[in-house]
C-alpha cells in the first residue's frame, strides 16, 4: 500500500515538473518575441536632397561629326614635275601663299615669244586704225589687225594661266597637313598634295529623329563637346535637310561652331551635340541617384517625421513616381512627389519602406559625376 502511494507521488511530481518546464519554455519564447517586436532597429545613415522646381532647358541630344568650315584636299589641276615644296607639316599659312611650285621653265620661255607677238600685233592694229581714221585703210584691214591682236593676247593669257596653275596657292588661311609628294616627282592632274583646313570654325553634321525635326530651327543654339555631359562649345544651326531619309527615318542637320580658336575640335572627330530648346519653368527635378528602377516602376524614398514612442524620428517611405527627361545629374519628375519634399539621394540599398533614417549630407551627391557613378569610377 505504501509503495503505491510513493509511486503515485513520484508520478505526480514528474508530471508537474514536465508541465512546469513546458510552461517556462512557452513563457520564455513569448517574452523574447515581445522584446524583439518592440525593439526598434538603429536608424540608417543616408544622404538627402529636396525636390526642386527649376527652370528646365530641354534639348535634343545627337551624335555628330565635325568638319572644317573651310577644308580641302589640295591638288594640282595641271601636270608637271615638283620643283619646290614651300611648306612644312602643320604650318599655318595665309591666303595666297605659294605652297608648291611645279617646273614652269618652258612656259616662261614661251611667254617672251608671245609677249613680242602681242607687241607686234598691237603696233599693226594701231597703224590700221590710224589709216582707217584718215580714210587710207579699209575696214577689212582693220578687222584683220584686230583679230590678230586678239589671238596674240589670247595666247599670252593662256600661257600666263598655265604658269599660275603651276604655282599652288593657299585658297584661304589655315593649317596645312603632312606633304604627300616629293621634289622631282611627276604629278598628274588631281594628285592630292596635302590636307588643308581652317580650324578656327567648324561645321558639325548630325541627325535628329523625324518626330523631332520640326523643333529644329535655323539659328537655333547648339552645344558641342567631345565627351557626354561636357559640351563647352556653342554654335548655331545653319541648315536642315527638307526631307527625311527613308532608310533611317532621320533628318540631317548642320551647325556652325565659330569659337574653335584653340583647335580642340578636329575635322572628322566624333562629337556629342545638344540642340537647345526654349526654357520651361517650374519643372520638378531630383538627383538621378534618388530614383530606383524596378519591375513595378520607378520609385523614390521620401523622408517624413513620425512619432514613435516618446521620440520623433525621420522615416523613409517608398513612393512610386513617373519620370521624364534627364539633364546632367538631374531627372524630371512628372508625378508622385511635390516641390519641397525631401528624398533619399543615396543609401537606398539598405532601406525598406518605414525604416528610420539619419541624414548625413557631408558628401553632396548632386555634385558628383553620375556617368562615373554608373560605371563604378
Amino acid at each position: 500500500m505504501k509503495r503505491r502511494v510513493v509511486v503515485g507521488l513520484v508520478f505526480l511530481l514528474a508530471v508537474g515538473l514536465c508541465a512546469g518546464l513546458i510552461w517556462f519554455n512557452f513563457f520564455r519564447d513569448k517574452m523574447i518575441t515581445q522584446f524583439f517586436a518592440n525593439m526598434q532597429p538603429p536608424p540608417q545613415t543616408i544622404s538627402a536632397a529636396k525636390v526642386e522646381a527649376k527652370t528646365w532647358t530641354p534639348s535634343i541630344g545627337a551624335i555628330g561629326t565635325a568638319k572644317a568650315a573651310n577644308g580641302v584636299e589640295l591638288a594640282f589641276e595641271t601636270a608637271g614635275i615638283v620643283s619646290q615644296i614651300k611648306f612644312k607639316a602643320n604650318q599655318e599659312v595665309r591666303q595666297g601663299e605659294v605652297l608648291v611650285q611645279l617646273d614652269d621653265t618652258v612656259e616662261r620661255a614661251d611667254i617672251q615669244d608671245v609677249q613680242a607677238a602681242v607687241k607686234t600685233a598691237e603696233s599693226s592694229f594701231d597703224r590700221a586704225r590710224t589709216l582707217s581714221t584718215r580714210g587710207y585703210g579699209t575696214e577689212a584691214n582693220l578687222d584683220q589687225a584686230s583679230a590678230l591682236l586678239a589671238a596674240a593676247r589670247s595666247r599670252l593669257a593662256r600661257i600666263q594661266a598655265t604658269i599660275e596653275q603651276k604655282a599652288l596657292k593657299a585658297p584661304f588661311s589655315g593649317v596645312i597637313g603632312i606633304p604627300r609628294i616629293d621634289v622631282g616627282q611627276y604629278l598628274q592632274p588631281g594628285t592630292v598634295i596635302a590636307s588643308f583646313q581652317d580650324l578656327s570654325s567648324m561645321k558639325v553634321d548630325f541627325t535628329v529623329p523625324e518626330q523631332r525635326a520640326s523643333e529644329i530651327k535655323l539659328g537655333q543654339e547648339v552645344r558641342v563637346g567631345t565627351t557626354e555631359g561636357n559640351l563647352p562649345y556653342k554654335g548655331r544651326v545653319i541648315g536642315k535637310d527638307p526631307r527625311v531619309d527613308p532608310k533611317t527615318r532621320l533628318v540631317s542637320v548642320q551647325a556652325l561652331v565659330e569659337d574653335n580658336k584653340d583647335g580642340a575640335i578636329l575635322p572628322g572627330q566624333f562629337l556629342h551635340v545638344e540642340a537647345v530648346l526654349p526654357e520651361q519653368p517650374n519643372v520638378l527635378t531630383v538627383p538621378q541617384t534618388a530614383v530606383i528602377a524596378s519591375l513595378y516602376g520607378d520609385y523614390v524614398y521620401t523622408i517624413d517625421e513620425e512619432q514613435r514612442g516618446d521620440n520623433k524620428v525621420q522615416v523613409a517611405k517608398q513612393v512610386f513616381v513617373k519620370t521624364g527627361r534627364r539633364r546632367g545629374g538631374a531627372l524630371e519628375i512628372v508625378s508622385g512627389v511635390s516641390a519641397g519634399q525631401q528624398v533619399v539621394a543615396s543609401g537606398q540599398n539598405k532601406l525598406q519602406s518605414g525604416a528610420a533614417v539619419k541624414i548625413d549630407n557631408s558628401i553632396d551627391v548632386t555634385k558628383l559625376d553620375t556617368s562615373k557613378l554608373a560605371s563604378g569610377q
